[in-house]
Formats: structure tokens, C-alpha cells, sequence
């Protein structure tokens, strides 16, 4: 299942399991460790007393107590000292021990903060792109819904280099919708064939074999020609694995342009053949829409990590490729 940035109170989160970002004694001393025990109440403090002490990148859990969440579970970050003391891999092993504990008791759903990006002055950037690339690992080899819980816009930031890059981008290629000129159509590019645009060579009879494939028959024959499998195509594109079974179920699924557009993204496809993919679910990609073009952005650049995708869309407020599993 896939993971969805999300702008919440994560103390509010619908889930079997919230992510608290603590210190080694659970003190609730600050930012989000202080609210979710604010939230659960008393009873929360009694059971943090029975754990002990918790070591940098290890995890710990315990009932939700008063929360909607039947869990919390308990990790300490590193506090930030300037990359050099192992920071990066007391992280990481915050997530994975968060990991390990929520398959252990059986969660399905679970809610994480973007650890250490608080008050443990972790830089906001980096602390985002270890987070994202641990759930992406994870997600991998296990099905879970994954929210990564953003409270405000102050507490979330790709880095400077990729926002403005992006930035860059979208001013020089967006284009206003401005009403067609007649002539103007004098001067449209030809018609190319179907082989054309698909960027890959095909003979006559497989051309007029696939002239009237539906989205479904094109994703499917996709996936075989790029040499994925079925699993690899959907956990790449940020797909819920119910969903798939849908589309490949169904010959006339009818996707989303966003699910269109995630398996563009799985599959590595170029320019022309995210175009032929997107037509035969009735879509275009347009330099008019911003959202289309911070993908155009990541399919020209050949980087295909549908997590970063989903960062600079989330930055932008624009909607993320894949699977919405809101809570």
C-alpha cells in the first residue's frame, strides 16, 4: 500500500499507530512528543514509566491510551551535531525500528512526523529525504498504509536545490490557455504513428494490433516490455495493491490522470510514451497545468523516485501520483 504525505495534527490521525518522536526518559517535554501526551492523556506517562530507557534509534511502544490510535509507538532521533556522529543512521534506524514493531503487533495503518526535524534541529531537507527513503524500503516488501504527517508548512522543505530547479522550470515552460487560433492549425505537427510515439520500435501488424488498446491492455503490455513485474509496477508507482487488481481485472478500467501518471513514472517511460500512455485514458499532459509539469520536470531529468515526485507536488500543493488512502 502506498505512503501519502498529509497536513494533519497527527495527534487527530484515524490510525492503529502514531510515530512519537521522544527523548530516551519519554518526558513529553516539546513539540509533538508534548501533544500526543497532552492528547492521550495520564494514563500515557504511567505506562512511559514502566519502559525505561529508550536509546537514540531505538523504539518502544505503548497503548494509544485516550488517542484514536490503538498505538504509540516511542522513538528517539538523533540530535543534530552537524552530520558527522552517525546521525544519519540513528535515523534510519528510528524508522526501521518503528517498522519492526508495527509488523510485530499486526498494524495496518500507521501515522509518522517527520522525526527530529523539530526541536532536535535536524535539517528539515535531509530529515525528509531519509524518512522518505526508509518508507519506500519498507513499503517495498510489506503492505501498510503510510502517512507521513506534516503539521504545518513550516515543518516540511525539499531541498533549496530541487525547489528551484523546479521553480525554474515551470517559469520557463508554463504556458497561460489562450484561445485557438484557426490559422494556428495550419501549422500542427503531423500526425505520427502510434510506433512513434511510443518510443520503441513496432512492425505494422503490431501497430494495427494495438491501434484501439485500452489503458489497462497498454499498462499491462508496458510492465512486460520494461521488464518489471506486476508487483514491481504498483509499489513503484505508489499504488494500492487492491487497485491494481482493478485495473488489471478490468480491461476498461478507467484510471485517474494522478494513477496514470504514477505508472509513468514506475515504468521509467519518456516523454512520448507517458503521452501514449495518458491518451488512451483520455488525458494529455499540458504545459498549462503546473502539476503536469513538475512531472515533465522529473521524466526529462530521467529521475524517476515517485517519493521525490511526491515531495515537490506536496510543496507545491499539488495532488500526489498514486494512491490517496486518507485518514
Amino acid at each position: 500500500m502506498p505512503l501519502e504525505i498529509i497536513r494533519n495534527d497527527i495527534t487527530k490521525m484515524n490510525v492503529d499507530a502514531i510515530v512519537n518522536p521522544t527523548d530516551p526518559y519519554f518526558s513529553g517535554g516539546g513539540g509533538v512528543d508534548e501533544a500526543i501526551h497532552f492528547a492521550a492523556g495520564l494514563e500515557l506517562f504511567d505506562e512511559c514509566r514502566s519502559l525505561g530507557v529508550c536509546e537514540a534509534g531505538q523504539a518502544k511502544i505503548t497503548s494509544g491510551c485516550d488517542l484514536d490510535a490503538k498505538y504509540v509507538i516511542h522513538t528517539v532521533g538523533p540530535v543534530w551535531d552537524g552530520g558527522e556522529s552517525g546521525e544519519e543512521e540513528i535515523l534510519s534506524s528510528c524508522y526501521r525500528n518503528c517498522f519492526s514493531l508495527a509488523v510485530e503487533v499486526g498494524i495496518k495503518r500507521i501515522a509518522f512526523p517527520i522525526i527530529s526535524s523539530g526541536t532536535f534541529g535536524y535539517p528539515k531537507d535531509l530529515a525528509l529525504e531519509t524518512a522518505t527513503r526508509e518508507i519506500a524500503d519498507f513499503l517495498n516488501n510489506h503492505e501498510m498504509d503510510v502517512f507521513l504527517v506534516v503539521y504545518d508548512k513550516e515543518t516540511f522543505r525539499i531541498s533549496d536545490r530541487l525547489f528551484y530547479s523546479v521553480k525554474q522550470y515551470i517559469d520557463d515552460n508554463f504556458m497561460e490557455i489562450m484561445p485557438v487560433d484557426p490559422m494556428v492549425l495550419y501549422d500542427m505537427e503531423p500526425f505520427r504513428e502510434p510506433s512513434e510515439i511510443c518510443g520503441y520500435q513496432r512492425s505494422l501488424d503490431d501497430v494495427l494490433e494495438q491501434l484501439e488498446d485500452t489503458f489497462s491492455q497498454t499498462l499491462l503490455r508496458m510492465i512486460d516490455e520494461k521488464g518489471f513485474t506486476d508487483v514491481e509496477a504498483y509499489k513503484r508507482a505508489n499504488i494500492d495493491k487492491r487497485l491494481f487488481s482493478k485495473i488489471r481485472s478490468d480491461v476498461n478500467y478507467s484510471p485517474s490522470k494522478h494513477n496514470a501518471l504514477a505508472f509513468a513514472i514506475a515504468l521509467e517511460l519518456n516523454l512520448d510514451e507517458t503521452k501514449d500512455l495518458l491518451s488512451r485514458a483520455g488525458f494529455t499532459i499540458s504545459n498549462s497545468i503546473e502539476s503536469d509539469l513538475i512531472v515533465k520536470y522529473f521524466i526529462k531529468q530521467e529521475n524517476y523516485n515517485i517519493m521525490k515526485v511526491n515531495c515537490v507536488l506536496f510543496e507545491y500543493g499539488q495532488r500526489q501520483l498514486g494512491s490517496t488512502v486518507r485518514a
